[in-house]
């Protein structure tokens, strides 16, 4: 019985070493960059971290700043590009990333992104500010509806993101969930694969309050708390060197507003905006991204001396 048990555990651990490998080697999970958080409360990436993406055709790479992409060779006549996921941008080649496509058509102005999963309309704006220190011409700020409705703690809390609170007019730092556990699944693969493949759906009441909250950001239901959220931007923030770039299909009431209170804004179109999503999945392609700075630097060049020489 002692050695069919010594089987059975030989079994088991070399089953996990060949899984492992065979995980690893055909790069069956993206690999995950590890955050910190830094003295202005921001959450970033460790620095100098490389990885491969989901299949593995392309790397991913987080410079000394904590932030994916390569840094410009100078940080003179610079532009900054703030947002979420979409700029963090790590499913995607870095030739396909918005500062490098924007360099390509203004070639006198260098170019940084700084971007992670779930940064909000309020943590884009600390972000900003904690990087005036390198004297940016201008901030590009690419936001979507969802990202004023995650940046107010009352409507929508998510403690692992920056958010602000009605109740205490205060800004409340995310923290970072889980770091002990992250840690151990994103570094062994195979738990990480089976956990990502075989994760339990969320139930049926989860999916209704879900498609209810869809429908409130539809309407704009939380319009007072989205106006005071605008204002307390707009008295504790630069106003001046920040532009909204809105995704296509981004709530026309919102930008109304957002213009009204006196944000400087652009807005992406796009006839079919399917087109610049992958098909599983609602970040952009290459050529999403192409149509993206293709917007943004038209815009820049038609405002470059209102917007650049402030």
């Amino acid at each position: 019985m002692i050695k069919f048990l010594k089987n059975i555990l030989i079994f088991l651990i070399l089953s996990l070493l060949v899984g492992e490998v065979i995980v690893r080697v055909t790069h069956s999970v993206s690999d995950i960059p590890h955050r910190k958080i830094d003295k202005f409360g921001i959450q970033k990436h460790i620095p100098f971290q490389t990885g491969f993406w989901l299949g593995g055709g392309h790397k991913w790479t987080i410079n000394k700043l904590g932030w994916p992409g390569d840094l410009p060779r100078n940080f003179d006549n610079l532009i900054t590009i703030i947002g979420d996921s979409f700029v963090e941008n790590l499913m995607n080649p870095d030739d396909c990333r918005q500062s490098v496509l924007l360099k390509e058509q203004l070639v006198k102005y260098n170019f940084m992104e700084a971007g992670r999963s779930g940064v909000s309309f309020i943590e884009a704006f600390e972000i900003s500010k904690s990087i005036d220190t390198l004297n940016p011409k201008l901030s590009l700020i690419y936001v979507n509806t969802n990202d004023f409705f995650e940046s107010i703690k009352e409507i929508r809390e998510r403690p692992s993101i920056t958010q602000w609170s009605i109740e205490t007019n205060k800004i409340v730092s995310g923290k970072i969930k889980s770091p002990g556990l992250k840690k151990i699944l994103y570094n062994w693969k195979l738990l990480y694969y089976l956990y990502t493949n075989f994760k339990t759906t969320p139930s049926k009441s989860k999916k209704n309050i879900n498609k209810q909250d869809a429908t409130k950001l539809i309407d704009l239901k939380f319009e007072e708390e989205i106006l005071a959220l605008l204002k307390y931007t707009k008295n504790n923030h630069n106003m001046n060197n920040n532009i909204l770039v809105f995704h296509p299909n981004t709530n026309q009431k919102l930008i109304d507003m957002c213009i009204k209170e006196g944000f400087r804004t652009m807005c992406l179109r796009s006839k079919n905006y399917k087109s610049w999503c992958f098909d599983y999945d609602k970040h952009w392609t290459c050529f999403g991204h192409r149509q993206a700075a293709q917007q943004v630097s038209v815009y820049l060049k038609n405002h470059e001396f209102d917007t650049l020489k402030k």
